[in-house]
């Protein structure tokens, strides 16, 4: 019988909310919780079966009874509650972004010194549709030429966290652009780096905060990636477009996907791609279906629990080079944005 990875869970917010409760069946534990808010710890331990509350993450990453720990806290306290969690020995899955590449490196070079797995928690690229993607991609649409993306939800509310830089300083860019970033890393050639990039920032009058943000940037091997994101559009929006030269993939729900997301789910609704090419007109475009016995999330708490089975093995050493180069993107990106 396989022993079960007993996590701790640092934040008690909507996500950390989500992650328990899709942790069941996946051979991870949700034992503990520790948050900067008591009150809201306690409520979370009581919501998801009593779990023990710890009066600072501190306290957490340092008891025997966790082995792994699920960071669900802002940017800004990231990077050293990860430190502290691998030097004790915890395997780390962590929110994204990070604060910058240095600080990525700084932690999966912890994980890797200390023999402890790393992933960050990004869901989509645990889709069954993902995988099937990036296996046939060549097939279907030849060398990739460009990748768009545009992810918006409605979101003003000035009193979440993402409207406070003290906590979030890239606000809607780094929360939403990492998948924009995430997707070059994806699908765009492996070898490829950043030539330039531009864009904008748009930012809230009251707080200052990233609200929006769009822009291009340019690959070496002259692949171009656009992206679109941001809380100020009135309706949600997770379009990913790629661009081949033989076709392009569509897919409508990209981060969060229709039937087993947890913001907007349909259960049961078919998830899959839209395929086209040449001059083909909406009645012979080509419907892929690729269905998951699991939802995404779900998946990735599994592989996760996997990796720290292997915590050197092939697969942590994949995921830490996936997250540094997306923050690699992210922070290049970042430093070359104008506010309007």
């Amino acid at each position: 019988m396989n022993v079960e990875t007993r996590f701790g869970i640092i934040g008690a917010g909507f996500i950390a909310n989500v992650f328990t409760e899709s942790a069941r069946d996946t051979g991870a534990a949700p034992v503990a919780v520790a948050s900067r808010h008591q009150r809201r710890a306690a409520e979370f331990a009581d919501n998801h079966g009593g779990l023990r509350v710890f009066q600072s993450w501190s306290d957490l990453v340092t008891s025997d009874d966790i082995d792994a720990v699920y960071v669900a806290t802002p940017t800004s306290v990231r990077e050293d509650i990860c430190l502290a969690a691998a030097t004790h020995g915890k395997h780390v899955l962590a929110e994204k972004p990070f604060a910058s590449l240095e600080s990525l490196r700084r932690i999966t070079a912890a994980c890797h010194a200390n023999g402890v797995a790393f992933m960050d928690a990004t869901h989509f690229v645990h889709h069954p549709r993902t995988v099937q993607l990036k296996r046939e991609l060549a097939e279907r649409i030849g060398e990739v030429q460009g990748v768009y993306t545009s992810f918006f939800f409605p979101s003003m509310d000035r009193s979440n966290i993402r409207f406070d830089p003290q906590k979030e300083p890239t606000g809607a860019f780094g929360d939403m652009a990492w998948y924009s970033m995430r997707a070059v890393v994806e699908f765009a050639a492996a070898e490829t780096h950043l030539v330039s990039g531009s864009g904008f920032i748009q930012s809230d009058e009251l707080t200052g905060a990233c609200v929006r943000s769009a822009g291009v940037l340019s690959l070496s091997d002259g692949c171009t990636s656009t992206w679109d994101v941001g809380y100020s559009v009135g309706t949600c929006v997770m379009d990913l477009n790629i661009y081949g030269q033989k076709g392009m993939i569509s897919v409508d729900d990209f981060v969060l996907d229709w039937a087993g997301g947890f913001g907007r789910n349909v259960p049961g609704y078919p998830v899959g791609f839209i395929q086209r090419s040449g001059l083909a007109n909406p009645t012979e475009f080509e419907e892929i279906i690729t269905p998951a016995q699991r939802p995404q999330l779900v998946q990735m708490i599994q592989t996760f629990v996997e990796m720290t089975r292997d915590p050197k093995g092939k697969a942590v050493r994949a995921s830490m080079r996936v997250s540094e180069r997306t923050q690699s993107l992210l922070d290049a990106v970042w430093s070359r944005l104008t506010r309007i």
